[in-house]
């Protein structure tokens, strides 16, 4: 082997694809040579060309054939490569390393195979699934139990990766990074551009069950008693968009209530700068980069107290905080932040000021730590 240690890095998504393992990876590629590593990437977009099955064995192959000169094998989940990657690391007799955003398996079988329970529930119930679910759930708990080591972004990963069962002595937990340091927008002139001159309510996310628009939808007629000018603009897209659509019909909502589709990142953040307040009702969040943007332009956040919220937003400091699908305490929170400008300011300020805190220094350091003391490099 070199003389400077090599990480190999398997990820299903790398530039220019895009999504969380594309730049958490490409973060890697570009930080950790400064820091004494040689990097190389394995990208799944190798094999996706061939069908399914095959191309997870293709992709095994080309796994095993450098896992003999690298020093760390870095899988980006616990599935899609992280199923590869054992594979190859078997047969190789090699130790493997495992990011965990999610539970992949509760995703999948929310969208595709009707699972209504919490991420909490559904972690610690071991059977009463679907074969499709039941199959990713084994995946993943067997690919986290061989792992040597588990990186997860939150705590309450850390905790959710427990409840698989696997041994939480090797879980470890390191803040995704943020680079908010170069945004830069004006309120007032976005609001304008915008022709934002009432009340404006923004949430952002895919468009499935568990990021409850239709209970956010609910709540508009109430607030339109009070504010009846208020809008509120909802971005993204996903399989829920046509019930959504319906919702807005039957509450006649069309004039206060639009969805907007997928914008670019730029036109995304003038509207969440332009609004008066940031929400999301969301039943699961591992570690949401989502908000940490938000808290970066200074728009006031309103969310649930679930997942790894609670990491990122303190209840009256940096946010405000709602159960799950509460319409009475969503409702009241919007309307602090509407009638309370001097509440709204100083959650902007204390925001802003926490998400600039999560550097990528801080991420790749941390991860550069666990390599020293846990790699024999």
């Amino acid at each position: 082997m070199p003389n400077r240690p090599v990480v190999l890095i398997v990820t299903g998504l790398f530039p220019p694809e895009i999504g969380g393992p594309a730049t958490y990876s490409k973060i890697l590629l570009e930080e950790l040579p400064s820091r004494g590593f040689d990097v190389r990437i394995l990208p799944f977009s190798l094999v996706r060309k061939y069908p399914p099955i095959i191309r997870h064995l293709i992709f095994s192959f080309y796994i095993w054939r450098q896992i003999k000169v690298v020093n760390i094998v870095y899988a980006m989940d616990p599935v899609s490569v992280g199923l590869p990657v054992m594979l190859a690391c078997l047969l190789g007799r090699r130790s493997y390393w495992l990011k965990i955003v999610g539970d992949y398996a509760w995703e999948q079988g929310s969208q595709r195979a009707g699972v209504e329970d919490s991420l909490d529930v559904f972690s610690t119930r071991p059977k009463g699934y679907g074969w499709l679910v039941r199959t990713l759930k084994i995946v993943q708990t067997l690919v986290a139990k061989r792992a040597q080591r588990i990186v997860v972004p939150s705590f309450y990963l850390k905790k959710i990766v427990g409840n698989w069962g696997v041994d939480t002595e090797k879980i470890d937990v390191i803040y995704n990074a943020f680079e908010g340091k170069n945004i830069s927008f004006k309120k007032e002139e976005e609001r304008s551009t915008l022709g934002f001159n009432k009340e404006v309510i923004v949430s952002v996310g895919r468009l499935v069950p568990w990021k409850g628009f239709e209970t956010l939808i609910d709540s508009m007629p109430r607030l339109l008693v009070k504010y009846p000018q208020a809008k509120l603009l909802i971005v993204g897209d996903g399989p829920e968009e046509k019930n959504l659509q319906e919702k807005i019909k039957q509450n006649k909502l069309s004039s206060s209530v639009n969805l907007l589709g997928r914008l670019p990142q730029a036109e995304l953040f003038k509207y969440v700068v332009g609004a008066d307040v940031f929400v999301l009702n969301t039943a699961y969040e591992g570690f949401s980069h989502q908000l940490l943007e938000v808290m970066s332009l200074g728009t006031p956040v309103v969310t649930t107290r679930i997942g790894g919220n609670p990491e990122l937003i303190k209840d009256g400091q940096t946010g405000l905080l709602f159960e799950y699908n509460n319409r009475e305490e969503m409702i009241t929170a919007v309307e602090k932040i509407l009638t309370d400008k001097n509440l709204s300011d100083h959650l902007s300020a204390e925001a802003r000021q926490t998400a600039l805190g999560f550097t990528r220094a801080k991420m790749v350091d941390g991860l550069v730590d666990l390599f020293k003391k846990n790699a024999n490099i």
